[in-house]
């Protein structure tokens, strides 16, 4: 055939035609079957009883019907006729247009022999493509025509009822009929039809071998070659990604499958007859059990492959194989699989994490992602159609993947990153067009040793539209259009493959190179879009809905793989990409359908969540209420308790987690985390549960204060911490971990101004309770302490009278412990103070400036609301509002208040003579290191200050004509005790004086010079160098 037909065949466009209209065709067959295999569906009359035994005649006589003599079976059709018309039109324009593509096909392949046409994928790819495809496509169509039950009814019936209504049958019944006929057993009549194409149709499948030997590697091999990775080799990252043949690259391999099962079925003679062929023939057998026709309709590949060559004569070894390549996938292509889809997972995670932080790799790397997204949807396509059709298996864990979902989210990943950076490919790839591939093309046109004028003008156009790019097009939005110079590739392609060709393309490669690189930058500016369509789309899973669901389902119970559950309604938008212009009501359907199914993944993936947050809310209500308190580890039965400084940490810890959670549920975290931590610092929360406010009040009071009361604890003013004694038996924890000042500073932080008040209310009950015995021991020494109040002065008669006390060490005891609970209330206050003063210090500095314009002669009311205020900051007052309040509720009904005042007086006449008693006892040795005494006894000195002053404040009485009364008697009583001569009495004389300095400190009532007229400095002096060298020499 001379190349001047060639032209005129115009093969590339009737490949491209005739493949777009066998799509339409194919999809209309599957239609026809699909509604006549569903009672529901299925023409109305071919049920009705009526119509039974025309339905049964016209079967039977197909072709062969007489309507006009078969008037008794053929009546109901007749009664009819306009109805069935009416019907089925579309069904019986279907098989005629089933007709004419067999028709128009067959011209195109006997006219390709005729030319003597060169297949090779790697050179001509869209010639090589388009023509297996048409293959593929005619024999899908034939097939599906075959596994119609009902043609043979719906054709005949409509051409009766068309002889009925217009006295004549349709034009095309006789040959339509005929090709139903001959097409009872498909394969049959397709092998002999094929028959003479045998040479064409395995020159393009063995062009296939290298391509499908490489893509069909294991996991183990891509793993070796670091497939679809950009950091393997960082030097070579922003090279661009080319081949030689870049749409072979992203080819789906379940494409080649089909090509090659088909392929070879219908041309078989060439099996026994080429080594080559065989090898690529057995390879592709052991990759699937079945291969996709259209949509759901599969071809069982070795049941079909295996039932045509058993009817042929001298294919038994061909048979072997089939049965042989068919135990090696059953035995191994799921594991081949699986793995495969774990490496995948690995890599193209990898990849699009490299392309998410560098999306300027897109432009050089583009392949990578096409790639990717093809490898990806083999895999899904393959596990889909063997999950669906492979019932009966000893290893169903080789047709499933628990995992699925994080594939289909990567997939979705990559597309969405494409997507995005679209501008970024389409300025790389313009300006390679113009820069390198446009000069490239020029050299090697220019180098063709012979060029015909048509296909020089074809090449000079390519040149031309090139080299007219610029950027200036992208950063101004133009739409791009290259569908027509590809569409010449193609013709130059089908010129340059005919036998007769001046110039053949497979004596010059590099042209092909270089097209197809030029065919794979052009669709990175037009058609993007539609590559993505093509190497990833999954539409599929629309007609394959019940595995579909069946992955959500498992993709929900796997906690690991919750969060890439939304790539299943991000798959139903593929939906669409299945329809065709011939069957144009399917895409409302489809599009519905996807809708549907994308609002149903959506709901569940809702109601998962809304249950997922509400449990999270309902758990966050109990570790609101129970989670700190648990934190605080209390143990009641040991009363061991966590620091506070380490529940602090833990609670910051948790909200923490609790913040970072409300991120992603979208939560309001600081509500959630103020109603838990105000709630604690209430003494119960909102289930009358205790909290740590409680825990903690509860913990110091009974643990730490009740053993500093009874000296196996010791305050030490220098550290500003309780410390421990070692006693054997009595101590299960170290006082200062819990008592310093990082301790009092966390136990604020954590109980608030609310937690601290009921904190100090607490301690007040104490040392209430410790007055009321204090003042009964009083009232019980009543009239020795009114006569020693008026001759504390004269020594004779205070010798009679101190030794009718009864209950001084009692008194001493007492008022130990207040000064015991009043100095951890002082160290808590500080540690509030400072807490305070770091969260709020536009609030500290106007508390603290008004606390500083208090006078003596300011109001009292006035003075102890300006207290309150203050302590409630952790600011110290000269007077303590709630031990004010504390002991006011103390007052007794019976009680005149001139009665109380007295009793409050004769306590501090009490307390002073009783002060000598304290040199007797072995702990009242001051030690400078503690900066106090092993017996606590330093802690006096607050309790007389702090009771005195909310006394006589209570009583309105002058607070310091008191504490100078206090102060007067106390030195009289020691300086008699220098002249005491047992030894015994006076044994820490010289440490219990240096309680007289520490009184004049602690009170901003006392002067020094107040305690010189009293007390001689001189003594304090000696009794500090005395107590200096007795601490020295101890050590």
């Amino acid at each position: 055939m001379s190349l001047t037909s060639a032209y005129q065949h115009k093969l590339a466009e009737k490949l491209t035609i005739l493949n777009d209209r066998g799509q339409g065709v194919l999809i209309r067959m599957y239609n026809i079957k699909k509604t006549c295999s569903d009672p529901k569906s299925k023409p109305p009359f071919l049920l009705e009883k009526s119509m039974e035994s025309s339905v049964k005649y016209i079967n039977k006589k197909f072709p062969n019907i007489d309507v006009r003599s078969s008037t008794q079976h053929l009546g109901p059709v007749h009664r009819e006729k306009a109805e069935i018309i009416r019907f089925l039109t579309n069904y019986y324009q279907s098989f005629v247009d089933v007709m004419e593509f067999r028709d128009h096909v067959y011209e195109l392949l006997n006219t390709i022999d005729a030319c003597q046409c060169h297949f090779d994928i790697n050179l001509n790819f869209d010639f090589t493509r388009s023509y297996l495809d048409l293959i593929v496509t005619y024999t899908s169509v034939i097939l599906l025509l075959s596994r119609i039950e009902d043609r043979r009814i719906l054709i005949g019936m409509y051409n009766c009822a068309h002889e009925m209504l217009h006295g004549h049958g349709d034009p095309s019944f006789a040959r339509l009929g005929q090709m139903v006929l001959e097409y009872d057993h498909p394969l049959k009549k397709l092998t002999e039809e094929f028959g003479p194409h045998t040479k064409a149709v395995s020159g393009a499948l063995l062009s296939l071998h290298f391509l499908f030997v490489r893509r069909n590697q294991g996991a183990e091999q891509w793993r070796s070659a670091q497939l679809l990775s950009l950091i393997s080799t960082p030097p070579a990252m922003i090279n661009p990604a080319n081949s030689d043949t870049m749409a072979c690259e992203y080819l789906s391999v379940e494409v080649m499958e089909r090509w090659i099962i088909i392929g070879f079925l219908l041309c078989h003679g060439c099996l026994n007859s080429n080594s080559q062929c065989q090898k690529l023939w057995k390879l592709c057998l052991q990759g699937s059990l079945y291969i996709t026709l259209i949509r759901e309709d599969v071809l069982q590949v070795h049941k079909v492959t295996e039932d045509l060559f058993s009817s042929l004569k001298g294919y038994g070894k061909r048979v072997a194989d089939i049965k042989e390549s068919k135990e090696h996938v059953i035995a191994n292509s799921g594991q081949f699989h699986c793995q495969r889809r774990q490496f995948l997972r690995m890599a193209v995670k990898e990849l699009e994490s490299v392309l998410a932080d560098e999306p300027g790799l897109l432009g050089p790397k583009a392949l990578f992602a096409f790639m990717a997204l093809s490898f990806i949807r083999d895999e899904v396509t393959w596990l889909v159609r063997h999950t669906e059709n492979v019932t009966k298996t000893k290893t169903p864990e080789d047709y499933a993947d628990s995992s699925i979902a994080e594939l289909l989210f990567l997939l979705e990943e990559i597309r969405s990153l494409v997507r995005r950076h679209i501008k970024v490919i389409q300025q790389y790839h313009l300006q390679y067009l113009a820069r390198f591939d446009a000069l490239v093309l020029s050299d090697i046109i220019q180098n063709l040793s012979v060029c015909p004028e048509e296909e020089s003008i074809i090449m000079s156009s390519f040149v031309s539209t090139l080299s007219s790019l610029n950027l200036k097009q992208v950063d101004n939005g133009e739409k791009f259009e290259f569908s027509g110079l590809r569409l010449d590739w193609f013709r130059l392609q089908a010129y340059t493959s005919v036998a007769k060709a001046p110039l053949h393309l497979h004596e010059n490669p590099d042209l092909a190179k270089v097209m197809n690189l030029v065919v794979f930058h052009s669709r990175m500016l037009d058609s993007v879009e539609k590559l993505l369509v093509e190497t990833s789309d999954l539409s599929t899973f629309c007609f394959h809905l019940r595995i579909f669901e069946k992955m959500f389902a498992v993709t929900l119970e796997e906690p690991t793989m919750l969060r890439y559950a939304i790539a299943f309604p991000l798959i139903c938008a593929h939906f669409v990409h299945c329809t065709h212009e011939m069957c144009p009501e399917e895409y409302t359907h489809l599009k519905n359908h996807g809708l549907h199914h994308c609002n149903s993944f959506l709901e569940e993936l809702a109601k998962q969540t809304s249950n997922c947050v509400l449990e999270i809310c309902a758990e966050q209500r109990n570790l609101s209420e129970q989670a700190i308190v648990w934190l605080a580890g209390y143990n009641a039965t040991t009363q061991e308790i966590v620091r506070p400084s380490e529940l602090l940490a833990g609670v910051k810890a948790y909200i923490g987690f609790i913040q970072s959670l409300a991120q992603f549920l979208g939560a309001d975290a600081s509500r959630v985390i103020r109603n838990a931590l105000l709630q604690q610092t209430q003494p119960l929360d909102s289930c009358g549960e205790q909290t740590i406010t409680t825990l903690y009040t509860n913990w110091y009071l009974e643990s730490l204060l009740r053993q500093a009361s009874s000296g196996t604890i010791v305050l030490s003013p220098a550290m500003q911490a309780f410390f421990s004694l070692p006693r054997e038996g009595e101590q299960n924890f170290s006082a200062e971990e819990f008592s310093d000042i990082s301790e009092m500073r966390a136990l604020a932080e954590l109980l608030g101004p609310y937690g601290m008040k009921f904190l100090s209310e607490n301690l007040m009950w104490h040392v209430t309770s410790q007055i009321v015995e204090l003042k009964k021991l009083v009232v019980e020494n009543m009239d020795i302490l009114v006569q020693i109040r008026s001759n504390f002065s004269k020594p004779e008669l205070m010798a009679s009278l101190l030794p009718q006390l009864t209950g001084a060490e009692n008194v001493l005891k007492r008022m130990t412990i207040i000064g015991v609970i009043l100095s951890f209330r002082a160290m808590a206050q500080e540690g509030l103070r400072e807490v305070f003063s770091s969260h709020c210090p536009f609030l500290m500095g106007p508390i603290e400036c008004l606390k500083e314009f208090v006078t003596p002669d300011t109001d009292i009311k006035v003075t102890l609301s300006i207290f309150e205020l203050a302590s409630a900051a952790g600011v110290g007052c000269d007077i303590d509002p709630a031990l004010v309040a504390a002991i006011a509720n103390l007052k007794a009904d019976t009680s005149s208040p001139e009665e109380e005042y007295k009793v409050a007086c004769l306590l501090l006449i009490f307390l002073a003579v009783s002060l000598p008693l304290l040199a007797t006892d072995p702990s009242s040795f001051y030690s400078i290191e503690k900066d106090g005494y092993n017996n606590n006894i330093h802690c006096l000195t607050k309790a007389v200050i702090q009771v005195s002053a909310a006394l006589f404040t209570l009583y309105n009485k002058n607070i310091e004509t008191h504490l100078k009364e206090f102060l007067v008697v106390a030195s009289v009583s020691l300086l008699q005790l220098g002249q005491e001569t047992d030894k015994l009495k006076t044994r820490n004389r010289e440490s219990i004086s240096l309680l007289m300095r520490l009184v004049v400190e602690e009170s901003s009532f006392l002067t020094l010079d107040m305690l010189e007229s009293c007390f001689p400095y001189v003594l304090l002096r000696n009794a500090y160098r005395e107590v200096s060298r007795a601490f020295h020499l101890n050590r």
